[in-house]
Parts: structure tokens; C-alpha cells; sequence
């Protein structure tokens, strides 16, 4: 028997309700070749996703975001969209979420039985090393990754290195984004800037020192990379932030960097391939 995972959303909105009523009875459908256990997204822990088949997110994008660095690069994951945008304007675009109410029978039986696309996204990740020599890891982004002063009002000082870029700078921040997690500055300052590919979507990364003022054509301001960034703190206090989710905390001294590293996430999707949908 396939061993599943359903996380959903808990806002006791109707529609939310509605779809979990109709995704329960799906499964329970299917319960003489699967098990499955239910879990709210406030609710759930790592060890809910160890050993699964399948995970089954139901919701939007930022369910999923809030706790895909639960899951591991072996485990399949299919998003399911709870609230569509095309039924209502108030709903979630859900751009990793393939999956609808009307698609999950069908959809979940090409999961498991292994017809569905398999898409390997890439996640950034930070190692902080201190200055006593402790090294944290930080959870994977899969989407964003920011670096910046905790005190959003200061400037973010630090050394820079990544390949021949060795320099001090002052910033806003360091924002690192994978290609499918192209939000509002890599749309607004990347994209006109003629950077990124996604040829290189598994290899590359983004990354903007959040500082209009600079040159854009600058490459120690922003890079399409597949170098790890390395910067050494100048400030009392800041953070790494991946997906917007939990922080961080460093010191002055202490070494950041990031890069591809994170584990893949297994991605699903039905009809088309992630970089498909993103193009259209």
C-alpha cells in the first residue's frame, strides 16, 4: 500500500473546507491501496514526511512554501489548489499547484502510478558559519532566499565574494531567487535586464543586492550564477530568510553563503512541466 500524506489548509473558510471534504472522500475512495494520514499545515513536523509515497498539499503556493523544506528530495509532492483564481478573483493563482478539485482523482491516480511529470526543482541554501566556528544550515528555499540587517531601516555592510567579485558594499540586502521562484524583483529588475535563462534553471540562480541606485549592469549588484555568493557580516545584527519563513540570526564576522545546494524537490505535475507553465 502507498503510504500518503494530505497537509492542508486550515483557515475554516468554506471553499477550503469544501475542497478537503471532497479530497478526503477521494481517498478514502482508493483506502484498499493506500493509507493515508491528515495533517494541518500549522500542525505538521518533519517526521509526519519521512518514509512517504506521496505528500498531497492542498491550498495555495504559500502552503506549500511554508513546508516544502520538510520534504525531503526523494519524496514525490503534488499540489493541489484549494481555491482557484480562475473561479474566483479572490482565490490563489497557485502556480506550483497543477492539481484541482475537479483533477485530483484522475491526477492522483497518475501519481501513483507513476505517470505524472516529475519535476526536479532546484533549492538554494545558506550555511552561517560563526565566528566561534559553529555552522548552521539553513532550511531550503525554494522560491527566495534573503540576506539583510535585521533593522530593515539600516543599511546591510558586508564583503562580497563570488568568483573574481571580491569587494566590500552597502545595500539593501542580498536577494537570492531560483528561476520558477521569480517574484516581483527579478520581474521588475532581472527580467528587463536580460537576465536569467532557463536552459540553466537547474544550475543558475539569481541574485540582486537590493540597491536601485546601482548599475544594473553590474555584476557585483546582480548575477545570473552558478557560483555560490560567500559574504562575510559587517553588521550588529542580521538574518537569512528563505521563502519568507523562519530567520536566521548572525552576528558581525560571521561567514554566509549560499548556493544550489539544497536537496531537489520532487514536484508533480500533470499536463504540462513546471518551466511549460511558466512560460505560458
Amino acid at each position: 500500500m502507498a503510504d500518503v500524506l494530505l497537509v492542508y489548509k486550515k483557515n475554516f473558510e468554506g471553499v477550503h473546507d469544501d475542497s478537503l471534504q471532497s479530497v478526503k472522500d477521494v481517498l478514502k475512495a482508493q483506502s484498499d491501496t493506500i493509507r493515508v494520514d491528515i495533517r494541518a499545515r500549522e500542525q505538521v513536523r518533519r517526521a509526519d514526511f519521512i518514509g512517504r509515497d506521496l505528500v498531497i498539499v492542498l491550498g495555495g503556493d504559500g502552503t506549500l512554501t511554508s513546508i516544502s523544506h520538510n520534504i525531503d528530495s526523494n519524496t514525490p509532492v503534488m499540489g493541489v489548489n484549494s481555491h482557484p483564481r480562475r473561479e474566483d478573483p479572490d482565490g490563489s493563482l497557485g502556480f506550483y499547484m497543477d492539481c484541482d478539485i475537479d483533477t485530483f482523482s484522475d491526477d492522483l491516480k497518475a501519481a501513483l502510478e507513476g505517470n505524472a511529470i516529475v519535476n526536479r526543482l532546484p533549492r538554494l541554501q545558506a550555511t552561517i558559519e560563526t565566528t566561534s566556528g559553529n555552522k548552521i544550515r539553513t532550511d531550503p528555499a525554494m522560491n527566495d532566499l534573503l540576506v539583510a540587517n535585521t533593522h530593515q531601516y539600516a543599511p546591510s555592510k558586508y564583503h562580497l565574494r563570488r568568483g573574481d567579485i571580491d569587494i566590500k558594499q552597502h545595500s539593501s540586502g542580498l536577494l537570492f531567487s531560483t528561476w520558477l521562484g521569480q517574484g516581483a524583483w527579478f520581474n521588475q529588475i532581472a527580467r528587463k535586464s536580460d537576465f536569467g535563462n532557463g536552459d540553466d534553471s537547474e544550475t543558475h540562480y539569481l541574485v540582486i543586492a537590493r540597491d536601485l541606485d546601482s548599475d544594473i549592469e553590474d555584476e557585483t549588484y546582480i548575477s545570473w550564477t552558478s557560483q555560490a555568493t560567500v559574504i562575510t557580516s559587517d553588521m550588529h545584527r542580521g538574518y537569512v530568510v528563505p521563502d519568507g519563513w523562519d530567520e536566521y540570526q548572525f552576528n558581525r564576522g560571521a561567514t554566509i553563503t549560499v548556493d544550489l545546494s539544497g536537496p531537489v524537490l520532487q514536484l508533480l505535475t500533470f499536463r504540462k512541466s513546471m518551466k511549460e507553465r511558466f512560460s505560458d
